[in-house]
């Protein structure tokens, strides 16, 4: 059974709550006409919002593990003004109570308070979370809409075993989240210009889970006209970890399986829950939910190919240059896997000691374990904890990563980056591990959205890089070429070659972040 450690949904629910306070504007209209509903959302300082809006019909009943319905067309009137329902998922956090509703297919809406002359860019946010946990709500876009002058789109969608389960003969079997997140852009097409948006420019961008979800969506046949840029971050196509490195003890994973391995391991699950034979469905979706958030670890990287979504393991679509050719951005944090390394020590300080580093070495890398080990003594490192960490990074994270760039770089424009800031604010609450979390997954978060409308950023400094990220990313959804004021321009990623902008306070510069990573060693290993 796949284990996860506390992730930065931990810190989204426990902050999710602090709502942002109306303010009386005569600026842009707070009721808005969509095709599914008349809306009405409110004003706050710098932005309109509109919160807890259906995209999609309730996956209840019969419809539990059935692809996502669109809504029908309707005038009703809504009221916008707080989020929907998150989708069913355990925190494993005491005190914390989290939503077994599956009527959870809502988005929120975030736009400059001000009305523009011009239609503006659609960024669609896909939110992260091991495809178990998390929701769009919990993520503020106040800074970037209203600094960045454009619309912001965050999207709940399926998790766990609601969103990923499958079973012989299930249509959409695997690919219910995606198929959720498809059907958002879906609904974002036909509502962008309501809002004051350009239907012909969308950007969608996402992170971790929703990184990985946002470049499978680009070999995705369903991708055609609803997506005109993206932006990936930490969830390349090509992220594979090795053994013990998600969790010491579980094997080696990648976010994307055969469909018949989704199958296999719903079945497994259904017949776990009791369920089994003709009947199985039926008996499956008589279950309360709890019983299956429960299963839901189960699922954290089972995303199916070689279904109508995704006929093709994403990565070697990306390699074969199936993709589809639009801009992209594309990188992830320096330490990637201090969030998960930390979450280990923290459940087992025993798990990765200088004693466990040889084992753990030759449980990930085999053969390998002993170049791995010149490459990352331990007398390098303060800690057991830190070169594993390192070690794991580089191998499951960040050279997959510039590899799959330069792939998609064949075709389009790319931007490679590498968030490195220092100081960050400990997002998954697994400092107390004594693992730095400087520029561990998900310490960028704060730098784009104000989680659970709170913003994290300790310093000046941290407060400036996160307007030049904005800018940065903004100006990137506005044109397709990322720029920002007095900071360095950023070189596009060819076939050829990967020049990485790396993002920290004070001082953001051009980097080797093959070098960086040891990435030759990594490239010339035998996937």
């Amino acid at each position: 059974m796949k284990k996860f450690p506390i992730t930065l949904v931990a810190l989204l629910l426990v902050l999710a709550g602090c709502a942002s306070t109306p303010v009386e504007s005569d600026d842009a209209p707070v009721d808005v006409d969509t095709t599914t509903a008349t809306v009405h959302g409110l004003t706050t300082e710098s932005t309109r919002q509109f919160s807890g809006i259906r995209y999609a019909e309730p996956p209840v009943g019969d419809l539990r593990w059935s692809p996502t319905q669109p809504l029908p067309t309707s005038s009703a009137d809504v009221d916008a003004t707080a989020p929907g329902s998150q989708c069913p998922q355990a925190s494993g956090l005491p005190g914390v109570t989290t939503s077994s509703d599956e009527d959870c297919l809502f988005l929120d809406v975030t736009t400059p308070s001000k009305r523009s002359d011009n239609p503006l860019p659609v960024m669609v946010w896909w939110h992260g979370g091991g495809f178990t946990t998390g929701s769009g709500s919990a993520y503020d876009a106040q800074r970037m809409a209203s600094e960045g002058n454009v619309i912001v789109v965050t999207v709940n969608y399926r998790l766990g075993m609601l969103g990923y389960f499958g079973l012989p003969g299930l249509a959409g079997s695997g690919n219910f989240g995606l198929a959720d997140q498809i059907e958002s852009l879906r609904w974002v097409n036909d509502n962008a210009a309501a809002f004051g948006g350009d239907p012909e420019n969308v950007t969608v961008f996402g992170q971790s889970a929703g990184g990985m979800s946002t470049c499978a969506l680009l070999t995705s046949p369903a991708s055609e006209g609803l997506v005109d840029k993206a932006v990936i971050m930490s969830g390349s196509c090509a992220l594979d970890f090795p053994a013990d490195a998600v969790f010491p003890g579980v094997p080696p994973q990648r976010p994307f399986v055969p469909l018949a391995v989704n199958e296999a391991v719903g079945s497994d699950v259904a017949q776990q829950l009791g369920c089994t034979g003709a009947d199985a469905l039926a008996c499956l979706r008589a279950l309360p939910v709890d019983a299956l958030v429960a299963k839901g670890e189960n699922f954290g990287f089972d995303v199916a190919f070689g279904t109508e979504l995704l006929p093709d393991d994403p990565r070697t679509a990306v390699e074969s240059g199936a993709a589809l050719p639009i801009p992209v951005i594309s990188g992830g944090t320096q330490a990637e896997q201090r969030s998960f390394v930390g979450g280990a020590v923290l459940a087992d300080p025993t798990s990765i000691t200088a004693d466990t580093y040889p084992r753990l070495l030759g449980d990930a890398f085999g053969s390998n374990a002993a170049r791995v080990a010149d490459l990352y003594p331990l007398q390098d490192y303060p800690s057991a904890a830190l070169a594993w960490a390192a070690a794991t990074t580089d191998a499951g994270w960040s050279c997959p990563t510039y590899r799959n760039n330069r792939a998609l770089g064949k075709a389009a424009p790319v931007y490679s980056y590498e968030f490195a800031d220092t100081g960050t604010t400990d997002v998954n609450g697994v400092g107390a591990s004594g693992v730095s979390q400087d520029a561990a997954h998900a310490t960028d978060m704060p730098y784009l959205f104000d989680l659970g409308g709170v913003n994290l950023l300790k310093t000046p400094a941290q407060q400036e890089l996160a307007r030049t990220m904005i800018e940065y990313f903004t100006s990137f959804a506005h044109t397709g070429t990322p720029s920002a004021d007095d900071a360095p321009q950023w070189p596009r990623t060819t076939a050829d070659v990967s020049p990485v902008l790396q993002f920290v306070s004070d001082d953001i510069s051009v980097i080797d972040a093959d070098a960086e990573h040891h990435c030759d060693f990594w490239n010339s290993l035998e996937r």
